[in-house]
Order: C-alpha cells, then sequence, then structure tokens
C-alpha cells in the first residue's frame, strides 16, 4: 500500500505543477532565466562532446570501411547520417538528461534546506508549480535547439578528423566533404 501513497502524492504534485499559474508575466521570466541556466550554460559540454563525438565516429567508419568497391565519400555520408539520426539526439538528450537533473535536484535540494520553498508557501505561492513548470517548459523549448547545434559541430568534428591525410592516407577531404554533402535518396517503389 505503500506504492500507491507514493503514487498518489505524485499526481497531487503534477496537478499542482500544472494547474493554472497565478501570474503569467512571473512564470514567463522565470522560463527564459532557465532557459539560460539549462540550455546556454549546457552549450559548452555539448560542443566539446559533439566535437569529440563526430570526430570519432569519422575515425572509426573510415577504418572499418575498407572494401575497394566501396566510395571514399561514403564514409563521410554515413558518419553525417549515423550523427544527425542517431548520436546527437541520442548522447546529447541522456547528458542533458544527466546534468540538467543533478542541477535540479540541487537547487531544490538547497531551496528545501535553506526553507526557501515553505517561504513560498506561506507567500501564498503555488511553490510546485513556479519552481517545476518553467524547468519543464525551458527544457522543451531549448534541447531541440542543442540538439541541432550537435549535429553541426558533429558534422564539423568529422570533417576535422578527415583533414590530416595522415590518417587516411586513402581518402581526401575533398572525399569526405563530398560525402558529408552527399543528399541521401529515397527508395523508388
Amino acid at each position: 500500500m505503500d506504492i500507491l501513497f507514493h503514487i498518489g502524492r505524485y499526481f497531487q504534485l503534477l496537478g499542482q505543477v500544472f494547474s493554472r499559474p497565478e501570474r503569467l508575466s512571473l512564470y514567463a521570466k522565470r522560463t527564459v532565466e532557465e532557459v539560460d541556466l539549462l540550455g546556454v550554460k549546457s552549450l559548452g559540454i555539448v560542443a566539446l562532446l559533439s566535437v569529440f563525438m563526430g570526430a570519432v565516429i569519422t575515425i572509426q567508419t573510415a577504418s572499418n570501411i575498407d572494401a575497394a568497391w566501396i566510395p571514399r565519400y561514403v564514409v563521410g555520408f554515413t558518419a553525417r547520417q549515423s550523427v544527425i539520426l542517431e548520436f546527437s539526439p541520442t548522447i546529447i538528450s541522456l547528458i542533458l538528461a544527466g546534468k540538467v537533473g543533478s542541477s535540479i535536484a540541487a537547487e531544490i535540494g538547497t531551496m528545501r534546506v535553506k526553507e526557501q520553498i515553505d517561504a513560498l508557501d506561506i507567500m501564498g505561492v503555488n511553490s510546485a508549480g513556479y519552481l517545476i513548470l518553467p524547468k519543464i517548459i525551458a527544457a522543451m523549448l531549448i534541447n531541440p535547439f542543442l540538439i541541432v547545434i550537435s549535429m553541426f559541430l558533429s558534422i564539423f568534428g568529422g570533417g576535422w578528423s578527415a583533414w590530416p591525410q595522415a590518417w587516411f592516407p586513402q581518402m581526401s577531404t575533398s572525399q569526405a566533404f563530398s560525402g558529408i554533402s552527399t543528399r541521401s535518396r529515397s527508395p523508388t517503389r
């Protein structure tokens, strides 16, 4: 029965979070602050991971595709497709979930210890809605932009790793960029 109690409290919290806000301007201001905190301050880790992710994918693809009948531009094409379709959305979402999740947990935990949440309740502010709803909206707004930035930086990292001829003597930089810029064709029926 204890699990039902906690599930019920969770749904009560969700009801408080998604209830009608008292002052929309205050929530809008909080949402912009959260976009800065959750999104803009995550750009560094997103950029670093993306460039190296693209480089590693390109190096691994080039070292594993060694058949003579496969053109070398396929390395760039394969790296681009795997970055855009799989790696950037998945890896960046996982990294952001860990970074942003720990940041939110630390912030709310500190507010609980300093009794700031109780002060919000005493002032008549819906503390659950004021603290949680702007974070949810901010994450929904900024995460797609971070993923798109990650895609571009990963493709750049893949092209950067294909640049030194010493790593891939059989592939030129123009072949790598040709593969990156190749359009995929849908199969004809």
